[in-house]
């Protein structure tokens, strides 16, 4: 069986920043990863956010969880997940 790429190269990063992933606020944030990025033998979750008014992309139970949670504190206004690191800074953690 056929499965995606687990290569991230540079011209899917370029891609992915054209498509304004990881950017935006409120309803209009796209998130660095979704559900259909990549590939999961466990379980993901597609959720609206009443907060935020747009669907969220959560790739774990766990997440699933925080997300409830945020979601339901009064002194939460936004929620941002998958959200992109600075590129250099994981490049110098990686080394």
């Amino acid at each position: 069986m056929a499965g995606k790429s687990k290569t991230f190269s540079d011209a899917k990063f370029t891609k992915m920043i054209k498509e304004g992933r990881g950017s935006g606020e409120y309803s209009e944030y796209k998130p660095w990863l979704t559900v259909r990025d990549l590939p999961s033998l466990g379980r993901v979750h597609r959720v609206f956010g009443h907060k935020s008014k747009r669907t969220h992309h959560l790739l774990s139970d766990l997440e699933l969880s925080v997300f409830l949670l945020l979601e339901w504190h009064s002194e939460v206004t936004q929620i941002r997940e998958q959200f992109p690191p600075e590129r250099d800074d994981t490049r110098k953690l990686a080394l």
